[in-house]
């Protein structure tokens, strides 16, 4: 293959997987926020994202609600909100001061519930999800950049900021750090710990609506795309589960690795190549690459 052919090969790949890396960042960011809240992993992530992806399809598709598409993601984005706000209080408040590994069996559970409700409402085979701006391409120099593409890491970057910034100078934002370092502690000081919890539970089903959306603006969905969950969770741990932009730059290293691993390397290579990448960041940065350990004051 001519050097410039190679070239173009590589950058294709490369924007292919900054499209994917991003949609993994979003969901990673729905970890971080759960962690930074609480300092629990909301397992059932992967699945919120996928649930949100149906209920945009729902509400916007023809044959479904028919709403337009600028209408029916806001929506859906607000349902999901008041879904994580629901969930946390009437499900995961009943196990506050309860060791971690409850919540990591009870969101278990909970992803398994979500993929029955959405497959005994919208079936188990292939959807697509209506957009206006569906098979619209860009080309920049020969390399094909499809708009849903180019959307899905504008979307990611600007999200990944305003959570940063909620968290780094908001009160609230304050407030949720606080208490993800010592709930009990966090409380008897006046902080809100239910309230904050409940809002950090809103904003990640807000946020993996979002991720649900991109994803399903270049595929199809089904129930089962929310063991996609299981690499933006490997993304979280290699960016470091406090940090809001390591969890980016974990989905979109592992969202570049995929294609250029399954481009070339051996097919079983470049399936593990996620969890590889997430074995040597541990064993070289056990806290990730932005790792935000700190010690906790009694």
């Amino acid at each position: 293959m001519p050097m410039a052919a190679h070239l173009m090969e590589v950058l294709q790949l490369l924007i292919g997987g900054l499209a994917n890396g991003c949609i993994y960042g979003l969901v990673a960011l729905g970890f971080v926020l759960i962690y930074k809240a609480s300092e629990g992993v909301n397992f059932a992530q992967g699945d919120m994202m996928m649930l949100g992806a149906f209920i945009a399809l729902g509400l916007g598709n023809e044959g479904q609600l028919g709403l337009s598409f600028w209408l029916a993601v806001p929506l859906a984005i607000a349902l999901m909100f008041g879904i994580g706000w629901t969930v946390e209080r009437v499900v995961v408040r009943q196990l506050f001061g309860q060791p971690q590994f409850a919540l990591v069996i009870l969101t278990i559970a909970m992803g398994f519930v979500f993929r029955f409700i959405a497959g005994s409402i919208w079936g188990y085979s292939p959807l697509v999800l209506e957009t206006p701006f569906a098979g619209v391409n860009l080309s920049l120099g020969g390399v094909v950049i499809s708009l849903a593409d180019l959307i899905a890491i504008v979307v990611t970057l600007v999200l990944t900021v305003a959570l940063w910034a909620f968290f780094a100078f908001t009160k609230v934002g304050l407030a949720a750090q606080a208490s993800s370092q010592n709930q009990m502690a966090s409380y008897i000081v006046g902080v809100p710990v239910m309230k904050i919890n409940a809002l950090t539970w809103g904003l990640s089903g807000a946020v993996a609506t979002v991720a649900g959306v991109l994803y399903a603006t270049r595929g199809a969905i089904d129930p089962n795309i929310g063991l996609l969950g299981i690499k933006a969770f490997a993304a979280a741990v290699i960016g470091g589960l406090g940090s809001l932009p390591g969890a980016l730059l974990g989905g979109l290293l592992i969202g570049i690795i995929e294609p250029i691993a399954g481009r070339y390397a051996p097919g079983e290579l470049a399936i593990m190549s996620p969890y590889i990448l997430m074995l040597v960041v541990l064993v070289t940065r056990p806290g990730g690459l932005f790792a935000q350990i700190h010690m906790k004051k009694v």
